[in-house]
């Protein structure tokens, strides 16, 4: 018997060591994993390069994409948000004549206004018979500054005759210096407005009261380190009919009037105003992208057609677009979107060309006037909100008018003339 005990008792000893090996294991694997997951998660070199487990981390940023679906894709910037931007401080420059403010002014408001309804808009402006239009602008989320003034003409300095060409401009250089005032007089008021509140914009956005948007302004066009512009209609420069940026890149592109001194300094002569803009830029030091931006510029100005390699494209406001800038209006147009691409091919890339491919653009034969009935046509493209809007200004009241503009007034830094002065033209 008793070496039946002695074996009994080896054998219990040897299970037991057995046993205390195995739990042992199942203690310390787990750690050993867990401290393996960290380490390769957040550790630095080839390893953390390389392993597959580092996209577990992305969890937390996967689930925050579908929290908000519209993430801004950005690739300086890969954290920024629309939140994120929604909560920044934006500044809406407006400049230019009211001339078809009714048809342009409503998609404004609705498409980039809106969009970012914590933009504060400044609006400058030359008075005429059309300014009473801006009445439109009461539905404007926040409203910071409105100048509108009475133009007169500016000193064409030998400077200025140096470094600008008369060439293609309807109103020659005295033209483009008014275009300049306008939009660097935005920029003076932005300024202005900053230092009496104590603060600085995170971003400008500079566009044009005769500007059809078709689409909203989408977050993706606010890049760090960068001035976006629309692509095409390039006119041997950029384009310049819109424009975003931070605040430093914006001054740079907005001071168009003050810099003519330093382009005529570094050489720069007989510049057009979008060889000037992107002169401008290249002597800041501003890097810029270009951008298929989803508005056109609404025109009553005739133009040969079909235009040839150095003429002018209008495009029908139907068209799907983006058409970022290209002259347009309210048309019928009876020609194919294969043909108009043809023809906008066959202009000169480096002036007047445009993107056109896809069937994104039908032309207008816009070498008359706008045809009869193009209201109709117009109401029809942009929709029931934005056709009331063009009606209730066509049919304006002069009592309506002025309470549209007092209201305006009592939100903003007013240098206007008097509301009753604006309205005259409904009276």
């Amino acid at each position: 018997m008793k070496p039946l005990q002695t074996l009994t008792s080896s054998h219990l000893t040897k299970r037991f060591s057995d046993l205390k090996w195995r739990f042992l294991l199942l203690f310390v694997m787990p750690i050993s994993l867990l401290l393996f997951f960290f380490i390769a998660s957040t550790g630095g070199g080839v390893f953390a390069e390389n392993n597959p487990f580092r996209y577990l981390n992305n969890l937390k940023s996967l689930k925050f994409f579908f929290d908000d679906p519209k993430r801004l894709v950005n690739a300086n910037d890969p954290n920024v948000t629309v939140t994120e931007l929604k909560r920044s401080r934006i500044a809406v420059c407006l400049v230019g004549g009211a001339r078809r403010f009714e048809v342009t002014g409503p998609s404004i408001v609705e498409k980039v206004l809106e969009e970012y309804p914590n933009a504060d808009l400044f609006v400058n402006s030359p008075l005429d018979n059309n300014s009473y239009k801006f009445s439109v602008l009461k539905s404007a989320p926040r409203i910071a500054a409105v100048r509108i003034f009475t133009p007169a003409e500016l000193p064409e300095s030998e400077t200025a005759v140096r470094v600008l060409t008369s060439s293609n401009s309807p109103k020659g250089i005295q033209g483009l210096l008014q275009y300049f005032n306008l939009v660097e007089g935005c920029l003076t008021m932005i300024k202005s407005y900053q230092q009496q509140n104590n603060f600085t914009y995170n971003w400008i956005v500079r566009t044009r009261v005769d500007g059809y948007w078709s689409n909203p302004l989408l977050p993706d066009l606010f890049i760090p380190g960068h001035y976006v512009v629309p692509s095409g209609s390039s006119y041997n420069g950029l384009n310049d009919r819109f424009g975003v940026g931070e605040f430093n890149t914006s001054v740079a592109a907005l001071s168009r009037l003050s810099m003519l001194p330093e382009l005529d300094s570094a050489g720069f002569h007989e510049l057009n105003s979008e060889s000037a803009f992107q002169a401008q830029l290249k002597l800041r030091n501003v890097s810029y992208l270009t951008k298929r931006i989803p508005f056109c510029i609404v025109s009553d100005r005739m133009y040969e057609f079909p235009p040839k390699r150095f003429g002018v494209p209008v495009a029908d406001i139907a068209s799907k677009g983006p058409l970022s800038g290209v002259k347009c209006r309210p048309c019928t147009s009876v020609f194919s979107t294969r043909w108009a691409e043809a023809v906008v091919n066959g202009l000169d890339r480096q002036w007047s060309w445009t993107e056109s491919t896809n069937g994104t653009l039908r032309l207008c034969d816009g070498h008359g006037e706008w045809e009869h009935g193009w209201e109709t046509l117009f109401d029809k493209v942009a929709g029931k909100k934005l056709a009331a809007v063009r009606k209730r200004v066509s049919g304006l009241s002069f009592e309506r008018c002025v309470e549209d503009f007092e209201e305006m007034r009592r939100r903003s830094v007013w240098d206007a003339p008097h509301t009753a002065e604006l309205c005259q033209p409904v009276r």
